[in-house]
C-alpha cells in the first residue's frame, strides 16, 4: 500500500470506530507516536507497536465517544494528515468535551513508523 493508500484506510477505519484495528493492521512494530503533551504515567513519546496499542486501549476505555469524526487524508510525500474530531466524555471526571485534533503520519515500507498529534491547550 502506498501512503495515501493507507491514509484513506485509516480514515475508513475509524470512520467505522475501528482505530485499534488500524494500529495493528497498518503500523510499523517500531511505530514512534508523540502526543503534544505527556501525562501522568504516560510520556508525551512512545515506541513500538505494543505501546501504541496499550495507549489506544487505555484512551477508548478512558472515555465515552458520544461522535467520532475522522477527515482527510491531506497527502505530502511519504506523510498525511488526518482531522479528528470527538465528542467525548471522560468516564473519570464526567466532564464531556469536543476534541479536536490533527495527526500527521509518516509511511515507510508500506507501514506508518511516525504519528504526531496537533490539539489545542
Amino acid at each position: 500500500m502506498n501512503t495515501v493508500e493507507i491514509g484513506k484506510k485509516i480514515v475508513a477505519l475509524c470512520k467505522e470506530g475501528k482505530a485499534l484495528q488500524a494500529i495493528q493492521e497498518l503500523y510499523s512494530p517500531d511505530i514512534v507516536s508523540v502526543e503534544a503533551q505527556g501525562m501522568p504515567g504516560m510520556p508525551a513519546e512512545m515506541k513500538g507497536l505494543e505501546a501504541i496499542i496499550g495507549k489506544a486501549k487505555w484512551w477508548e476505555g478512558a472515555h465515552e465517544v458520544h461522535s467520532a469524526k475522522a477527515e482527510g487524508p491531506w497527502p505530502h510525500g511519504d506523510r498525511f494528515a488526518i482531522r479528528f474530531t470527538y465528542d467525548i466524555t471522560n468516564k473519570e471526571s464526567k466532564k464531556r468535551m469536543t476534541m479536536d485534533e490533527v495527526g500527521l503520519y509518516t509511511v515507510k515500507d508500506g507501514k506508518v513508523v511516525r504519528e504526531e498529534f496537533f490539539y489545542g491547550g
